[in-house]
């Protein structure tokens, strides 16, 4: 199954307007906060809505739960209802191009229970590439009430990560670069390497070259080392970039796929966690 629109599809649609759809805006830079919000009102695809990774998609970082921590589920159903997204809408979202933010917001309505959710390939410089305009103008959406139906099984927090690494009862998915999962570097946190037991599958790998996303068959020998019938826990630092592996790992055919929000920066924020800096 793929979770991914053309940049001619979704012009089509928005063209003929024979379909409600809302488009989202997710543009966000981890070293400049402001950026994605500042790129949005210099210019979007027309009817775009704005999210903000740090504003919507997450709650405030605290002692622990990782630096993105999901967001208060009433609160973000809220935030949706309010841009005009409620269980029925189709929710189109894009990034810069094919970026960790859009996934971000992907799997959360997934989680909520929407189903009708797609990212744009390529994002918007793919928008742009192909001659289409930007606007300034910001939509005044029309206000619906969002119920979530919370998916719960789709995620784990620290403690079943640990009883399931201890127990090899889950495969457990790094999904940041080979450099952090070794700790060979480490940009953002204290501690260098990996949760113990993870495999590093480096999110950007589900691309092609050129960035666009690859195919079914190309994502399948991505994770041909990953069983079918296994549980496979997807992390990352914080819990943004393990999303297009999520993302990937279904359109492989992979069903029994979960979330652990905090990743990384949530597992040493307890002193008694070990870490790794060896090949898993």
């Amino acid at each position: 199954m793929s979770y991914l629109v053309s940049v001619d599809w979704l012009k089509k649609k928005l063209e003929n307007k024979t379909e409600e759809i809302v488009v989202v805006d997710v543009r966000f830079s981890l070293a400049d906060p402001d950026e994605g919000r500042k790129a949005y009102e210099q210019g979007h695809i027309p009817s775009a809505m704005y999210l903000d990774l740090n504003k919507d998609l997450s709650s405030p970082a605290s002692e622990h739960g990782g630096n993105h921590p999901l967001p208060d589920m009433e609160i973000f159903a809220e935030k949706l209802g309010e841009i005009g997204i409620d269980q029925q809408t189709t929710v189109v979202i894009y990034d810069e191009k094919n970026d960790m933010f859009a996934a971000r917001l992907w799997w959360l309505l997934d989680y909520m229970g929407h189903k009708n959710v797609y990212l744009l390939d390529g994002g918007i410089a793919r928008w742009i590439e192909e001659g289409n305009v930007v606007t300034t103008e910001i939509p005044l959406p029309a206000v619906k009430k969002f119920q979530p139906e919370i998916q719960e099984n789709q995620v784990v927090d620290m403690k079943q990560v640990k009883e399931k690494m201890k127990d090899k009862s889950s495969v457990l998915i790094d999904s940041r670069s080979k450099d952090r999962y070794l700790g060979q570097s480490e940009p953002m946190y204290a501690k260098a390497g990996h949760i113990p037991g993870a495999k590093n599958f480096f999110w950007k790998d589900v691309l092609q070259e050129d960035g666009r996303w690859k195919n079914d068959e190309d994502l399948q020998s991505n994770f041909d080392s990953l069983a079918k019938d296994d549980e496979i826990i997807v992390s990352c630092g914080s819990g943004v970039s393990a999303c297009p592996n999520i993302i990937a790992l279904k359109m492989a055919g992979y069903e029994n796929v979960k979330l652990y929000p905090g990743s990384y920066s949530d597992w040493i924020s307890y002193e008694d966690n070990q870490v790794e800096t060896k090949e898993e």
